[in-house]
C-alpha cells in the first residue's frame, strides 16, 4: 500500500549548474575523454566540439576519444530536446556504459564535459566513469 509522504521532511537542496564550485584540475598531460550533450538542432556540434579539444589542448591535456548525445533526433525525443535525458547523468544509460568502455580502453585520467554539470551530475559520472567527471566551464585552471 502507498505510504503517505512525512511532511516533516524536508525537500532536497538544489544547486543550479551555474552556481557549482568550480573544480581544481590537472590537466598537465592528462588523457582525457570529451564528451557533448547536444540538441538535434545545434547544426555546429562539429565545431563545438573542435573548440573544447582545442581549449582542452592549451591547457595541457590530450583527448584521447569525443563522444557526443544528441537529443531530438528520434520522433518521440523532439518534445523533450532541451531536457538532459537523465537528471543525474545528463546522459542516457547506455551512452554512460559507451562513456565507461572509452575510458578503459584509452586509460583516460577524466572525463570533460562541453557543457556544465550539477555537483550531483558530478559526483555520479565519478562514480559511474571510475574517474573525475567535470564540465568544462567547470575547471578552474592550475597555476
Amino acid at each position: 500500500m502507498h505510504q503517505p509522504r512525512r511532511r516533516d521532511r524536508r525537500p532536497a537542496r538544489r544547486v543550479s549548474p551555474g552556481h557549482a564550485p568550480r573544480q581544481r584540475l590537472d590537466l598537465a598531460g592528462a588523457d582525457v575523454v570529451l564528451v557533448g550533450y547536444f540538441s538535434a538542432k545545434e547544426k555546429k556540434l562539429a565545431e563545438l566540439m573542435a573548440s573544447a579539444a582545442d581549449e582542452l589542448a592549451a591547457r595541457g591535456a590530450h583527448v584521447v576519444r569525443q563522444i557526443v548525445q544528441r537529443r531530438g533526433v528520434s520522433h518521440g525525443g523532439v518534445r523533450k530536446m532541451s531536457l538532459p535525458f537523465s537528471s543525474r547523468t545528463l546522459l542516457s544509460y547506455g551512452k554512460v556504459r559507451e562513456v565507461a568502455e572509452a575510458c578503459e580502453q584509452a586509460d583516460a585520467d577524466a572525463v570533460i564535459f562541453v557543457a556544465s554539470l550539477t555537483e550531483r551530475q558530478r559526483r555520479t559520472l565519478t562514480i559511474m566513469l571510475g574517474r573525475p567527471a567535470v564540465g568544462l566551464p567547470d575547471i578552474e585552471s592550475v597555476s
